[in-house]
């Protein structure tokens, strides 16, 4: 995990003040064997409706991270998931929450995609097609470009251009 969060959308008012307590996400970044992986939208209704990420959800009281993975992608996407392989942690910042994303990589499902929050998929490859995507997905779309030797952009926004550490929705803390 890196020692700063990622922080989204800096300039907007934290809900809950700047001591809140950080909630665990399971997140599943599922592969196909081309590499191709998984992207769907956040659902009408939730914070940033419409952006693209990996699926996921809230830990509740007592799960393991791969006990919620699998619950979640079980209600979210209908799929059965077998290994999950921990990966990396990331801490983000949203004006809405503080989460610490807890992201394991699966190769193995069974099941076939069901959109059961009305949310959009996408398999995708670098750089990804779809926009615009959540500020928790960067680091994730980073570290594919670290492990598969991949150069440029790893997704783009709205005028085709790649966000920088500069952009205000999507910054390092001090």
């Amino acid at each position: 995990m890196t020692s700063r969060p990622l922080v989204a959308d800096a300039h907007a008012e934290r809900v809950g003040g700047a001591q809140r307590k950080a909630v665990d996400v399971a997140v599943g970044v599922l592969v196909r064997p081309d590499g191709a992986f998984l992207l769907t939208s956040r659902p009408a209704g939730k914070a940033y409706a419409g952006y693209w990420e990996f699926p996921g959800g809230k830990l509740e009281a007592g799960e393991s991270v791969e006990q919620a993975l699998r619950r979640e992608l079980e209600e979210e996407l209908g799929i059965t998931i077998g290994a999950a392989e921990p990966w990396k942690t990331e801490m983000v910042d949203y004006p809405h929450a503080l989460v610490r994303l807890h992201f394991c990589k699966v190769f193995d499902w069974s099941g076939e995609l069901q959109m059961r929050e009305a949310q959009c998929f996408a398999w995708e490859q670098l750089p990804v097609q779809v926009s615009p995507v959540l500020p928790g997905t960067v680091p994730v779309l980073d570290w594919f470009a670290l492990e598969r030797l991949h150069t440029g952009a790893t997704y783009f926004v709205a005028d085709c251009t790649r966000y920088a550490s500069g952009n205000p929705i999507l910054n390092r803390s001090p």
